[in-house]
């Protein structure tokens, strides 16, 4: 029988590694964590807005209990999903039109352009017609769908003939998610400007200079807080990224300008009640920094990241701003000095004929303390077939890693890797590589 002081959470495409996390919350023992909808029902396939929603709302009607919250940590469709939900059954959440205005790549940098400078030179690229570079930009650039996730369709381009491949790429791919966030855009009362460009449009870039970097935090009573700011670190001579670090390795007065921009950008565009992260270009040699893009959500593959280093996985301030607390991150709480989850690529499209087992992925837990592992592919898959991955790459694993050091960050991920077992056969050739040949 559920006590009546038991909080009902309903967490969209609630997995086993998040829903663990969850439970290391404060005050964890006071939720129920229900799952609405499954993964699979969310990320894979065709995306049905109205059919997502009917089902939701019938888990929802049929529970025998109070709706104390709805939240979700994923992006697309789960980000828009969770303000319809919580207006219509009355629970905290920040509006739809916020969610859609860092969502849209196109409204959101009209947005930022109202109180920040520091963002690169953008364009509409014409789909429909003869598809041409915008006014006033210049190669090298990034071309992208108005709408996508996981770096999807987001291509670099460096001259007139990557650019018409890229087009066309992207032109073939935009429906899948650019369908479904129209059906997004057709509950908000949108202006003239972005209903002219619609969801299925595409946003050229001007390539931007530094490294990586990403901020989160949190808007609670119009106030906003930042809890983090992380490093993200990309492969040799790629834009994949190797790893989320946290935390950030940066001067004072860069953490002061990433906070100064963070909050007028999040004010600007009215999220409240949320999590937030934004991914930004620092470069230190200049100081420039330039917003790459905001994600109306925290992270949650950095949950663990901040559990390692702070005590709390930043779940914690989602489940809060839902209930209506004001989260208070803790600073430093936590068994490590350093975190970072790093993402195990290969670059060539294989079928994957062998996976570390169960059995070898608790050995290696065990083996190496602040360390969880999880693996991406399924035994049998191809590495093309898989969802969510960028435009360059394929994620064998992921790996949570927590030291004292990061000398000590990167040795552990050394020896995970050397130990970890994946044979992928190539998909040209039917010959098999093992684990030290897909780094």
């Amino acid at each position: 029988m559920e006590s009546r002081d038991s909080v009902n959470i309903f967490v969209m495409g609630l997995d086993d590694l998040n829903r663990e996390t969850l439970e290391h919350v404060p005050g964890a023992e006071q939720y129920r964590f229900h799952a609405l909808l499954t993964i699979e029902e969310l990320q894979n396939g065709d995306i049905d807005i109205p059919g997502l929603l009917a089902k939701a709302e019938s888990q929802l009607d049929g529970f025998d209990g109070t709706v104390d919250a709805i939240v979700g940590y994923w992006d697309f469709p789960v980000s828009s999903l969770v303000p319809i939900l919580c207006e219509r059954y009355g629970v905290r959440s920040t509006s739809l039109e916020s969610i859609v205005k860092c969502e849209h790549k196109y409204w959101s940098r009209l947005e930022q352009r109202k109180v920040v400078s520091e963002l690169p030179g953008f364009g509409i690229v014409d789909l429909d017609g003869t598809p041409e570079v915008p006014e006033g930009l210049r190669f090298p650039l990034w071309l992208k769908p108005v709408k996508s996730f996981s770096s999807d369709l987001a291509f670099g381009v460096n001259d007139e003939e990557e650019f018409q491949q890229a087009v066309k790429e992207i032109r073939a791919g935009i429906g899948r998610i650019g369908e479904p966030f129209e059906d997004v855009l057709g509950h908000l009362d949108i202006p003239a400007e972005i209903a002219d460009v619609g969801g299925q449009a595409c946003l050229a870039e001007e390539a931007l200079a530094g490294v990586q970097v990403a901020v989160e935090g949190y808007a609670f009573n119009g106030e906003v807080t930042l809890y983090g700011v992380l490093d993200s670190i990309t492969y040799p001579d790629s834009a994949c990224f190797l790893r989320h670090q946290y935390p950030a390795n940066l001067p004072d007065e860069a953490v002061r300008r990433l906070t100064d921009i963070s909050e007028r950008v999040i004010r600007q565009i009215g999220l409240d009640s949320v999590t937030f992260s934004i991914e930004y270009f620092y470069d230190p040699e200049t100081g420039d920094i330039n917003i790459l893009e905001i994600n109306p959500r925290h992270s949650q593959s950095h949950a663990e990241m901040f559990e390692y280093v702070d005590g709390v996985p930043n779940h914690h301030c989602m489940l809060s701003l839902a209930l209506g607390r004001d989260p208070r991150m803790p600073t430093g709480k936590g068994s490590y000095e350093v975190a970072a989850k790093w993402y195990y690529r290969r670059f060539e499209d294989g079928v994957v004929r062998r996976v570390p087992s169960a059995e070898e992925i608790e050995r290696l837990q065990a083996d190496i303390p602040g360390l969880k592992i999880d693996i991406v592919p399924r035994e049998g898959q191809r590495l093309s077939d898989m969802t969510d991955q960028d435009s360059y790459s394929y994620e064998l694993a992921h790996l949570f890693i927590g030291a004292q050091s990061e000398e000590e960050l990167c040795a552990k991920y050394e020896r995970c890797v050397a130990s970890m077992n994946f044979e992928i056969t190539d998909a040209i050739t039917d010959s098999t590589t093992e684990g030290d040949d897909v780094r």
